[in-house]
């Protein structure tokens, strides 16, 4: 058996213009030889067998109707898919539904309302079991308080919460109202919330107090109180978590537990058409501008419920689901609100941090809920690796019978830890590729049907077509690397970039004409199976996350001792890619002042949020430039992972690679 690890800095770069590397250096980056097949007593009672694929591949709108079926529709769709104006896509347009009913009601008619749907556990160790029953009561009641205060179907309401109950029920209840909700996630910066204020023209924020993080609480509130001094909303609904004391805006703040508690447990929900707005949430971009991705109801649900039935071999009877993610990026929306909740899941939230107060907290976790299937990012993989095996093992963690990884291409080698140290050598794992644009899992394996391959997401999903092509547009042999895309609409796709049709057809669909580019470069292997290779953009993928090199610039750049900057992700072992960024400073500041390097890391989060901080800064004296003014980041990516220069033929001055050719600093340590 072998296995070669990838190096994700050598995906193409051809998308938006940039320099190209060849198809050629994408084959055969990795060759892995082991193979897993899915554990009998599993394939035998697998939700999802092998006969799904044939019968997409017969009627795939047929199949995606079948799917459909499996939600509760105030009036039944008639009409699959609309997509006489690509890339504009209805799914199932005639069709309406309310997506909190789908997530709420319907289990407890279905006589299922004692059956736990959240296990809540705190960070400092306090624990709350929530029913259907119990939830259904708490959505219709913040359903009925977001109804008093103002909002109505149509308006967008942001949410800025940690890991609590009370993000879910917020979520559930602007989707049971029909509003659309715009969740920002619990570590970005004034300046980023305020943007997503704006852009959305939110009328609510929901936020709290604070949450728990590393042992203390950490604040939330002063974020938005700053946000608003830059835009307005009608009313911010704060939740009392922490009990810090917080400014107060008479008028315009409210309490949670003043507004919703007494209200109403009863709320009838309105049914709205399938194409109805459910959320925006925001990605970043290779402009300093977030996107807003669109998602709607009727499609997105579909596919989000049905794929964490298939993929996970959901048995919502017996199984207790983990899924790590937070609630503000999307796998958090599809993978711990809308496909659990609609499968009627029992589930574990949790709050902090996986380390707090000791490094065995998650299989704690685990141990204390029994829980079955977990669903976590390759970053975290990475980091329980380094901690050590002995951790894990002082754990009972027999009850998992299938674990997940998602966010960024997993290693053969931290796959392989997962299954032996967390799966005990049996639980199936499923590796799954998609995007906060495509709504819910693309590619991934069936546990009761694949022969895994540590590293690989495998085939594209029934139902969902993908493939890999090169740069002009052909789709290459197995063995052969290029670039990933969707080349059939599917049910939870983006429907565009909120209030810009244009970007949405710039960004996603002009790079290969009538296709999808997902913006990752990919491989097929000699059976077929598809292994992902990374970003072939500026857009840096960092634990899990992807963000924009030009708003890490742009927030270098206003620090008034920063007259340019450039950044690159650069291999990490932890966190897949780490941001380093070149900056030339200004005449009268110091490129020997530690201090003023970490200002600089330190302003950054203070502008984007701690995720952005860059790991490494370095300064030089000039930036390697081709004769346009283009910053070759690949020559600087070079530097930062500490190897030979590439050609460097195409600068306006090849000596300037000779200026900045030293090796890097040593890392600091992590705050």
């Amino acid at each position: 058996m072998s296995c070669v690890f990838w190096d994700t800095t050598v995906a193409p770069a051809k998308h938006r213009k940039g320099d190209v590397v060849s198809n050629e250096s994408l084959a055969n980056l990795l060759k892995e030889e082991r193979r897993f097949a899915p554990p009998a007593d599993l394939a035998a009672n697998a939700n999802v067998t092998a006969e799904a694929y044939e019968q997409a591949k017969a009627d795939r709108l047929g199949f995606w109707a079948e799917q459909a079926r499996r939600l509760t529709w105030a009036s039944e769709p008639t009409e699959t898919l609309d997509w006489s104006n690509p890339p504009f896509a209805k799914w199932f347009a005639d069709g309406k539904l309310n997506v909190a009913y789908n997530c709420v009601d319907r289990h407890v008619e279905a006589g299922n309302g004692d059956r736990v749907a959240i296990h809540f556990e705190g960070e400092p160790g306090d624990s709350r079991a929530i029913t259907y029953a119990e939830l259904k009561d708490e959505v219709s009641r913040a359903a009925n308080a977001l109804t008093e205060l103002g909002v109505q179907s149509g308006d967008r309401v942001a949410v800025y919460l940690p890991m609590i109950p009370e993000a879910v029920i917020s979520m559930l209840a602007c989707a049971r109202i029909g509003a659309a909700h715009s969740v920002v996630f619990g570590g970005f910066s004034a300046d980023a919330i305020a943007k997503r204020i704006e852009d959305a023209d939110a009328k609510v924020v929901i936020t709290s107090d604070g949450g728990y993080r590393r042992g203390k609480p950490s604040a939330l509130k002063p974020a938005v109180d700053e946000a608003l001094t830059r835009v307005s909303v009608d009313k911010v609904l704060v939740v009392r978590r922490t009990g810090q004391d917080v400014a107060w805006t008479e008028g315009r703040d409210v309490w949670w537990h003043d507004v919703v508690a007494g209200q109403s447990a009863e709320h009838t929900p309105q049914a709205f058409d399938a194409e109805h707005p459910l959320f925006i949430l925001y990605t970043s971009g290779t402009t300093g501008k977030p996107k807003g991705i669109l998602h709607t109801s009727g499609g997105y649900l579909t596919q989000a419920s049905y794929t964490h039935h298939a993929v996970f071999d959901l048995k919502p009877e017996t199984d207790v689901y983990w899924c790590t993610a937070d609630i503000g990026w999307v796998t958090g929306h599809s993978y711990i609100t809308y496909g659990p909740l609609s499968n009627g899941a029992t589930q574990v939230i949790y709050e902090g941090t996986p380390d707090t107060p000791h490094q065995g907290r998650f299989w704690e976790i685990v141990q204390k809920y029994g829980v079955t299937i977990l669903y976590t990012a390759p970053t975290a993989i990475r980091t329980f690796m380094k901690w050590g095996d002995d951790i894990p093992a002082k754990f009972d963690l027999s009850s998992l019978r299938v674990l997940g990884s998602v966010g960024e291409p997993i290693n053969p080698e931290a796959w392989v830890w997962y299954r032996k140290n967390i799966g005990g050598d049996k639980a199936p794992i499923v590796d799954t590729w998609w995007q906060t644009e495509t709504g819910a899992m693309m590619i991934a394996p069936l546990p009761g049907v694949t022969e895994t391959k540590p590293g690989s997401a495998q085939r594209a999903l029934p139902g969902i077509s993908a493939t890999v092509v090169d740069d002009e547009a052909n789709e290459v042999p197995n063995g052969g690397g290029g670039y990933l895309v969707l080349t059939e609409p599917w049910p939870s796709m983006l429907r565009t970039i909120w209030g810009d049709d244009q970007r949405f057809i710039d960004t996603y669909w002009s790079r290969f004409e009538g296709r999808y580019f997902a913006g990752d470069g990919a491989k097929k292997d000699e059976d077929g199976d598809i292994w992902l290779l990374g970003r072939v953009d500026d857009v840096m993928l960092v634990s899990g996350h992807n963000i924009s090199t030009t708003e890490v610039e742009s927030a270098l750049v206003s620090h008034p001792a920063v007259a340019e900057a450039a950044v690159v992700g650069a291999a990490d072992e932890t966190t897949g890619q780490a941001i380093v960024a070149f900056v030339i400073l200004r005449g009268t500041a110091n490129a020997e002042d530690e201090s003023l390097v970490a200002d600089l890391r330190n302003h950054v989060g203070s502008v984007l949020g701690p995720i952005a901080k860059p790991k490494r800064v370095l300064p030089v004296a000039e930036l390697p430039k081709t004769r346009s003014g283009k910053i070759m980041r690949r020559l600087l990516r070079d530097v930062a992972e500490n190897r030979a220069v590439g050609d460097v033929t195409t600068l306006a001055d090849s000596s300037v690679m000779d200026l900045i050719q030293t090796k890097l600093p040593a890392a600091p340590s992590e705050d």
